[in-house]
């Protein structure tokens, strides 16, 4: 075990603490579920029915309708259901889109090193890569929006996002792809710069895995009816038919068979969300997730932010470092939180800085975030001793 500096005994008390997190669920995906979920609140009309049937087709119809009125996205922009989660939505975009003019990666972390990988080995595309370390972001001015360019809004594993569109050019030649998968639902997006984006129901709604979401605007659509990609394109990957776009991809006829279980389950997520206002609800409970954790923070000299930056610093997965500590500390750190029932699924991601990771969106609530802290003081004390 790594020999950390000796901890002060009145932030970690050797004694458990008698709080426990009601709702120990701060994994970064799939996320904790709304507050209030049960499976038995859940609309069953639809399942054991086909996803084609007018029942199955009105639920994934109004899926979409909750989703873009929840997104405040305008009516320039379609939204689709697809296979593979927000990879496969993201890739989807990708193999259709890509090869009509150069592009640019952004990676800061490892889903966006996974499109780096995409776009340079499998698609060959030689792409112009623009990387930052962990828990930094890169000299967004440097971006050449002539390029097609692809990057993380809220990168999951690093804890640091993009601070907002204004790096991105209204004018702009080439084409913009978010993947924005832990950023939708917790961020205003300005949808004017972004073409293309995707995420999943399992991050920030707290939904099931499985199904993505591909949100198109007009520029990617007119790429998609102009441009024919050199490549073999899957079924699942197939948005064109007859030389236009499918339309009824984008009104609930989904490519393949989708689980209408995990359709009322995002239906009760959304719902959720508009009962708390909508945007702006979601938002202000990341927000006080991602302070309470902050004051945390502050309050250890132990703890800190793997992203320094508080502009570009997460407010849904926040990465933080941990004095002194290895893959192995962490490992027992976690563990010992886990075999509490204090908090689940707190280690930083495999390819990260050995760290913990915490997720403060919409559906965690703060107190839950506030009782957390005696918990991490416990085990620092109890892993470090051991």
């Amino acid at each position: 075990m790594t020999d950390l500096t000796a901890v002060d005994a009145t932030i970690a008390p050797a004694a458990k603490p008698a709080t426990r997190p009601a709702r120990p669920f701060f994994s970064s995906g799939p996320c904790a579920k709304p507050p209030g979920w049960d499976a038995a609140k859940l609309a069953t009309e639809s399942l054991g029915r086909s996803h084609r049937a007018k029942i199955g087709k009105t639920r994934l119809a109004y899926s979409i309708d909750l989703m873009r009125e929840l997104l405040n996205l305008p009516d320039t922009h379609r939204i689709g259901i697809v296979p593979g989660s927000d990879t496969g939505a993201f890739e989807m975009a990708m193999w259709t889109m890509l090869g009509a003019r150069p592009v640019t990666t952004l990676a800061w972390e490892s889903f966006g090193e996974g499109w780096v990988t995409d776009a340079a080995k499998q698609l060959k595309l030689d792409p112009t890569v623009i990387r930052a370390d962990y828990g930094q972001l890169p000299d967004l001015g440097t971006v050449d929006f002539s390029n097609d360019v692809l990057f993380t809004w809220n990168g999951t594993t690093s804890g640091v996002r993009v601070p907002n569109a204004d790096w991105i050019p209204a004018d702009r030649e080439g084409l913009t792809f978010a993947d924005a998968t832990s950023a939708v639902f917790a961020y205003e997006i300005d949808w004017t710069k972004i073409d293309v984006a995707t995420f999943s129901w399992q991050k920030v709604l707290g939904g099931e895995g499985g199904h993505g979401v591909l949100i198109l605007g007009p520029r990617a659509v007119e790429r998609l009816e102009t441009h024919t990609p050199a490549w073999p394109l899957p079924k699942v990957f197939r948005l064109m038919a007859k030389g236009k776009l499918a339309e009824g991809v984008f009104k609930g006829e989904t490519i393949n068979t989708p689980s209408m279980l995990a359709v009322e389950d995002a239906i009760f997520a959304l719902e959720w969300g508009k009962s708390l206002g909508g945007l702006q609800g979601l938002i202000a409970r990341s927000n006080a997730n991602a302070a309470a954790l902050g004051k945390i923070v502050a309050e250890r000299d132990w703890l800190g932010h793997l992203a320094v930056d508080e502009a570009s610093r997460s407010t849904t997965s926040v990465c933080l470092t941990v004095e002194g500590a290895d893959e192995a500390f962490i490992k027992a750190f976690a563990g010992l939180l886990e075999k509490e029932g204090a908090a689940y699924d707190v280690a930083g991601y495999r390819d990260a800085p050995a760290g913990l990771r915490i997720w403060c969106g919409a559906t965690v609530e703060t107190a839950d975030i506030e009782a957390l802290g005696p918990w991490l003081d416990w085990a620092y004390a109890q892993t470090k001793a051991a």
